[in-house]
């Protein structure tokens, strides 16, 4: 692969990662929580091909066979953790809410939006390609879609309110079904 054509697998990778940024950006979006999410998509979906191609020797079927629903289960999770709250009139403070940008949410998070690159490592490390650069490449344009999503998702969000948070979650929903049917 190319140049042109990594930047193009990076962008359609990094569109998980975007779309959670920006249900997640709707109700979170202090300047240490996009951070925190941006950072660790990136770093996830920089190290998932990185362990898609080690595991290209020995685990494909594995891989491939439980992936899409370990990232469906979290992501319908989360999602519908959002909406259910999104719909309810929660007069509690943003801060006694739980962080989706902190502890095992954010791992969680993480790991349901880099399964796919996981998939992308496996099918490289099949070509036999170096993927380093590829992988960086990966993670810095997951990281920044990321952080442009929660920004997006913010300014929404103060527009249109709890609205939005309920639009984040069904978001997350409808990424975890097509993930299923991919």
């Amino acid at each position: 692969m190319n140049g042109l054509e990594i930047a193009f697998v990076a962008v359609a990778l990094g569109c998980d990662a975007f779309a959670v940024g920006l249900g997640v950006g709707t109700r979170f979006c202090a300047p240490r929580q996009v951070f925190r999410l941006s950072f660790h998509f990136g770093l996830f979906q920089f190290l998932m091909p990185l362990l898609g191609w080690a595991l290209s020797r020995n685990l494909v079927s594995v891989v491939q066979q439980w992936g899409p629903w370990v990232a469906f289960g979290l992501l319908s999770f989360i999602g519908g953790k959002m909406t259910v709250d999104g719909l309810k009139k929660d007069d509690r403070p943003p801060e006694e809410c739980i962080d989706p940008t902190r502890g095992l949410n954010l791992v969680l998070l993480s790991l349901a939006t880099s399964m796919d690159a996981l998939g992308v490592g496996l099918s490289l490390g099949i070509m036999d390609r170096d993927l380093l650069r590829d992988a960086v490449v990966i993670g810095v344009v997951a990281g920044a879609m990321t952080w442009c999503a929660m920004k997006v998702g913010n300014r929404l969000s103060s527009r249109w309110g709890e609205w939005m948070e309920v639009a984040g979650g069904i978001i997350l929903i409808g990424i975890a079904f097509n993930l299923l049917l991919a």
